[in-house]
């Protein structure tokens, strides 16, 4: 879609460019989200990708993905074996409804920050326990869980002038085991719920996404009774919480997130007995 309302467009080579964010200003990664839709307030673009920087970063400490890193990079990326929540990635980039094309230029900031209730780089790096790197208009830094970065529906943590330079995903959570659910109203539908369960040696964390119009995650010692998952559900999401749609009603929210919830964790419920098992025969 045109912009008709932009006047110019500035490329940056340094950070210092960005100091002098202002009313009127939209910060252009992918494009795809910006473009879709009329933007009149917008009077000029700012060209993050013309900063240069790296999508990814593999580290022994886990990995640091650019703001400006391509769903289609994303993608594709290869992970040491170790890293068993490795599979998400694949997942939670295949859950954007979009062509080739939108893969190809949509951006992990970008989904990010429109903090759309299904986005679904929210639920990959909420579920991981990821950090957001956020810089400070005053050329300092802060650094924010990516849980609470999405805020609502179209609601993000950022504050006038700041912008979303990178996100950090550490290694003990990419070491966790994960089970990916979601669900549409229609095969090819924006994602009604989204949910992710991880599993380390002692511990059950269940991320919501989707069905509620923030992330939400619980967490318990060891996998939990499906009694004392069901009723933890309720206690943390209240029934307004639950995102309200063409893509789905609350009610209809409320009841996949259960069955969902349901199906992870007998999924890592059954790798916890299996490697139970696995470790006794060892010994």
């Amino acid at each position: 879609m045109d912009l008709n309302t932009v006047n110019a467009i500035i490329l940056p080579k340094h950070r210092r460019e960005l100091a002098s964010l202002s009313e009127g200003d939209a910060l252009l990664a992918g494009g795809t989200g910006l473009f879709s839709e009329p933007q009149p307030d917008v009077t000029r673009l700012i060209d993050l990708t013309t900063l240069g920087w790296e999508p990814i970063t593999i580290m022994a400490a886990g990995l640091e993905i650019a703001a400006t890193c391509t769903f289609a990079r994303l993608e594709a990326l290869t992970l040491p074996s170790g890293w068993h929540a490795a599979p998400l990635f694949r997942q939670c980039c295949r859950a954007l409804l979009g062509s080739f094309k939108v893969w190809n230029q949509a951006t992990v900031g970008g989904n990010l920050c429109l903090a759309l209730p299904a986005g679904p780089m929210a639920a990959l790096f909420s579920a991981l326990d990821a950090t957001c790197t956020i810089w400070m208009p005053d050329g300092g830094e802060r650094r924010l869980p990516t849980l609470e970065f999405v805020t609502g529906a179209s609601r993000n943590a950022l504050r006038p002038g700041e912008v979303l330079r990178a996100i950090h995903v550490p290694a003990v959570a990419l070491s966790r085991r994960a089970a990916f659910r979601q669900i549409s109203l229609s095969p090819l539908g924006r994602s009604g719920a989204l949910l992710i369960g991880t599993r380390g040696e002692s511990d059950f964390a269940l991320t919501v996404t989707a069905a509620t119009a923030r992330p939400v995650q619980l967490s318990f010692v060891g996998v939990p009774e499906q009694a004392a998952l069901a009723a933890a559900l309720d206690s943390v999401i209240p029934e307004e919480l639950y995102h309200d749609d063409v893509h789905g009603r609350p009610d209809w929210r409320r009841h996949v997130t259960h069955l969902l919830a349901r199906e992870i964790r007998e999924e890592l419920w059954t790798g916890c007995r299996r490697d139970h098992h696995r470790q006794r025969q060892d010994a």
